[in-house]
């Protein structure tokens, strides 16, 4: 039977920041961590299918459920915002990773959510974590050199109608050996068509496919 357990801990600031553990069975040993996108939350259809899939497979999954379109982030710059995303994943994941251990995970980042993946998988604990990157933000060279250098075994998404696609950037993710990266013709930041629903369910399809696969 599926446990859910909602709380939150004093994230940057001392901001609350809620996140969410679901359960699919006693002591799984295996997390999945979800870090979803300023705009595109946990219920947005990559990261509703994927739970799903984890689920399934037996794993624990942690949303790490922030808030950062709020007014209360109005007045931040980008980089007080990185500061902030970084410092509220590490203190939920810290906090849950004191109830329970595990020796196996997933981290699955999107867009804003990559600022802290980057950060997260230099740490020990995430050394052998699988990393799945969604539209990750590889103008920004954080990002970008945690991904082309990065050790973890790892599954890109990301459209050339994307704002945050380079090719020069993206044919170097291309040239790390544990990366497998995937350009989607025409898709935007959200990995859809702008006009054509029909065939942005087939892109959905696709990817959470290559994600189940992974």
């Amino acid at each position: 039977m599926l446990k859910t357990n909602t709380e939150s801990v004093k994230g940057y600031k001392e901001i609350n920041i809620s996140y969410t553990l679901l359960r699919a069975e006693e002591n799984s040993g295996n997390l999945t961590i979800f870090l979803p996108g300023a705009g595109y939350t946990i219920r947005s259809p990559l990261f509703h299918y994927s739970t799903d899939i984890f689920l399934n497979k037996g794993f624990d999954v942690l949303q790490v459920n922030y808030q950062y379109n709020d007014r209360v982030y109005a007045e931040f710059s980008m980089e007080e915002l990185s500061e902030a995303i970084k410092y509220d994943v590490r203190t939920v994941i810290d906090t849950v990773l004191k109830e329970t251990s595990y020796e196996n995970f997933y981290i699955i980042g999107k867009s804003l959510g990559t600022i802290a993946m980057s950060s997260e998988l230099r740490r020990d604990i995430f050394e052998e974590a699988k990393a799945v990157w969604l539209t990750p933000l590889i103008q920004r060279d954080d990002v970008f050199d945690a991904m082309v250098s990065s050790t973890n075994r790892g599954l890109c998404f990301i459209g050339d109608n994307d704002h945050c696609y380079t090719e020069e950037r993206f044919n170097q993710l291309t040239n790390n050996p544990k990366m497998v990266a995937r350009l989607i013709p025409n898709v935007n930041h959200s990995l859809e068509y702008e006009h054509n629903t029909v065939e942005s369910i087939e892109v959905l399809k696709s990817v959470i496919d290559d994600i189940n696969n992974f």
